[in-house]
This record gives structure tokens, sequence and C-alpha cells, in this order.
């Protein structure tokens, strides 16, 4: 067992850039969205940045980006409606799950460790994907970006998780691939471990300062 499991009752895992490379999935309604307004496409290397914060934020970035000025919040809502719709007609049609997640998953069941979810995807995504993949099975609570009036960076969801459960924050762990996650852990007295290869923004994940880092989940069983 990685030293980071030590006295660690439950582990909150990211989604997106953690356990499943979903820009692929995403790209694609991004640039169905631009498309439809007579807007030049993004494409995958661009939408990898732009991931993180939520699928408002996501949208928002692309059209910033596709017409070269700070969009209307209506228009940006409105193009939200359009992705959403993209998306949600197949979001595993070329998502993949990283080497290394299930057994990691795995032997966090069989420890008897919980074993959660918090994302910033928005919840109605969260189900087919996890199904989708063979991956519903491994989580006992799963939070999406608009399950509660906060999302990551802001602590609430994992405080709200470490509640539910009845454990202290202190003997929690987040796992994530970005500085939003390295920082909710942080603010809400999780321990932190951090992946090198997901979506931070084109910035190296240690700069935030993790707990620790694993180049593969599987090092964390």
């Amino acid at each position: 067992m990685h030293p980071m499991l030590e006295d660690i009752q439950l582990v909150a895992f990211d989604l997106d850039g953690t356990l499943i490379d979903s820009v692929p999935d995403l790209a694609a309604a991004v640039d169905a969205m631009l498309s439809e307004r007579g807007l030049p496409a993004a494409g995958e290397a661009r939408v990898r940045d732009w991931v993180g914060n939520g699928s408002h934020k996501l949208v928002e970035r692309a059209l910033q980006w596709a017409c070269l000025r700070e969009p209307a919040e209506a228009e940006t809502d409105a193009a939200l409606a359009r992705f959403m719709d993209f998306y949600g007609q197949d979001p595993c049609a070329r998502t993949r799950v990283y080497p290394g997640v299930v057994k990691a998953l795995e032997r966090l069941h069989e420890r008897g460790i919980i074993v959660t979810l918090i994302t910033n995807k928005p919840a109605a995504f969260i189900d087919p994907l996890l199904r989708g993949l063979s991956l519903a099975s491994f989580f006992q609570l799963a939070l999406g970006g608009d399950s509660l009036p906060e999302k990551k960076p802001h602590p609430a969801p994992l405080l709200h998780m470490a509640e539910h459960f009845g454990v202290a924050p202190a003997n929690a762990l987040m796992v994530g691939d970005s500085r939003h996650d390295v920082e909710a852990g942080k603010r809400a007295g999780f321990r932190t471990l951090a992946v090198p290869y997901g979506y931070n923004h084109g910035e190296p994940v240690a700069e935030s300062g993790p707990d620790g880092i694993v180049e593969s989940l599987e090092e964390l069983v």
C-alpha cells in the first residue's frame, strides 16, 4: 500500500483527467456547438487546456477564443445548452479509462476504503459515463459540479463528502490532476495526491504543491 493511504478511510477521486481521458468527446461537442454557429473548430489540443472548471467555463472559453471577445452571458447560456445536447448524445464514444485506474479502484474496494467521486462535470453526465465505462460499481457516492452550490476549488464538496460518511478530513484523500483538486483538498483539510498526465491548463500539477504525486494510480496499491 502506498504511504499516502496510511490512516485514510475515504478517497475522493476527480474524474476527467484523473480516471478518464474525456477530452476527445468534449472537444467533439465543443466543435459541433461552434460549427453550428459558423465558428472555427477549436480541436482537442485547445480543449485539453480549457477543461477543469465545469461545462459553463469550458463553453465560455471556447466562445471567447472563436469570437475573439468576451461572450455575453445569454450567448454563453445558449451555447452551453447546445454543447450539453451534443455531449449527451454519446459521452463515452471516444473516452477511455487511464491505465492502472481499474486495478486501483478494485484494490481500494477490497481494502474497505470508501471510494467516492467529486467532479466539476454536470451531475447528469456522471452516471452515463461511469456505467458506459464499467466504473459505476466502485463508487459509493458521486458529486457533480452542480450537485451543490459550490464546486472545486471550493472545499464544500469535499467537506460534504467527509461529513456524509462520518470521516474526519484528516483521514480523507483527494486525488486529482489539477490545481483545483489540490486547492480544494488543502482547503478542506484532506491529504492531496496528484497525477501528472491530466488537464491542468498547461501547468505542471507539481507546482500546486500536492502532498504526493504518482505517475499511475496503480502505484497507490
